[in-house]
């Protein structure tokens, strides 16, 4: 097959419907943050459409576009990508293109496959609806019968998103020994109790889970619901962040919510002690609002409320770079919706021991030369990271 049959192939793909789901990927150029991009379709206000999920390396974007615009895109993509897997209602294809677009192509029949095409079909959740779950019910989420309570009904999703998250990560966690995880201010401990239960009584992963927090009051009382529940291995202690000695090792660090540093705290700890997985939902972020002094930015910063968003969105941008120049993949990430709350952003991170290059340590040195300022959690991680002057990389 030539370079524009493959063209001609997947146009018609798009035109007569034949899309079940697709992944391109391979960038040619190793420089390319975009890592691969999922396609499926959907029908927004009666149209048909095809979804892009462009997947970067710590973040990701969606475009939904007609037919005739998602064959512009695709052929635009074939130009950096060098691998596509196409499933069709009837068949699947897989093609591979070479430094000069020589195409390796395969087609082959299949099951017939379905469509869903709504694009706001009914949510299916970690949890189900209208099943009984015992500690969402001791928490007044559920009913008795397993309804979910009209007022508990964000709650409910929020548990189920994160949820979400951590079926993402399992891949990261051992299994051949008992998974040692860390819930940094747990407050009423809702997503702790959900993160035991959904590793240990529904995946059977032998856990032990800590959900840490300064008010004793709350933590007794989630104490004594971990033992109404039978969950032996869910502890819940009094303690602070910064110095909490309890372990050597952990693998997996969660902390919603910590105010300002102490989410940096967390997650300084979690590098030290080599955490796989860091989940991490941050909250008031001021620290590097109060240092931010950064003429060329004036346009914006002269207002205070546009400062107050733009610190605490360049806060969470260092901190994923950070986590990245000391061996982790972080993504920046949507927790919950907008119209719930404006703390929504979720650090995700894993562990990769990759060395970091010389171009993003420059990348990093560059970003925070511009807003004059020095992060806080960089000083807790000065003994890991090697910082490049930028007029050092060319």
């Amino acid at each position: 097959m030539e370079y524009t049959e493959l063209k001609q192939r997947l146009a018609d793909v798009i035109h007569q419907n034949e899309l079940v789901t697709a992944t391109i990927s391979q960038p040619r150029l190793k420089s390319n943050d975009l890592r691969r991009i999922k396609l499926k379709p959907v029908l927004l206000k009666g149209e048909y459409h095809i979804q892009f999920e462009y997947q970067f390396e710590r973040v990701m974007k969606h475009k939904n576009l007609t037919s005739d615009e998602a064959v512009i895109e695709l052929e635009e993509l074939l130009e950096t990508f060098r691998q596509g897997q196409f499933q069709l209602k009837a068949s699947e294809l897989h093609f591979q293109l070479s430094k000069k677009f020589k195409v390796t192509f395969k087609e082959r029949e299949t099951a017939v496959k379905q469509v869903q095409l709504s694009h706001n079909r009914e949510k299916q959740y970690v949890l189900p609806l209208d099943e009984p779950v015992p500690f969402l019910i001791r928490l007044g989420v559920q009913s008795e019968d397993g309804k979910v309570k009209r007022q508990k009904y964000d709650k409910f999703k929020q548990i189920n998103r994160f949820l979400e998250f951590i079926e993402d990560s399992i891949k990261h966690l051992p299994t051949d020994r008992t998974v040692r995880i860390l819930d940094f201010g747990s407050g009423k401990s809702y997503l702790t109790f959900a993160l035991y239960h959904f590793l240990h009584e529904m995946k059977g992963y032998d856990v032990h889970i800590t959900g840490l927090d300064l008010k004793k009051e709350v933590i007794e009382e989630c104490a004594g619901i971990a033992r109404d529940l039978g969950y032996e291995r869910l502890e819940f202690l009094v303690g602070d962040i910064n110095e909490f000695e309890g372990e050597t090792a952990v693998d997996m660090v969660v902390t919603l919510h910590a105010c300002d540093v102490a989410t940096d705290m967390a997650l300084a700890r979690a590098v030290r002690w080599g955490a796989k997985v860091i989940l991490s939902v941050p909250c008031c972020q001021k620290e590097l609002n109060r240092q931010l002094e950064a003429p060329s930015l004036d346009v914006m910063l002269q207002h205070g409320l546009i400062k107050e968003r733009f610190a605490a969105l360049a806060t969470d941008s260092i901190r994923a770079e950070l986590l990245g120049l000391v061996g982790y993949e972080a993504q920046l990430l949507e927790f919950i919706d907008m119209e719930h709350t404006p703390k929504n952003i979720l650090i995700r991170a894993y562990l990769t021991n990759r060395e970091a290059t010389d171009e993003a340590r420059a990348r990093y040195v560059a970003f925070k030369t511009l807003l004059n300022a020095t992060p806080f959690l960089e000083g807790q991680l000065s003994d890991r990271l090697v910082l490049t002057d930028p007029q050092d990389v060319k």
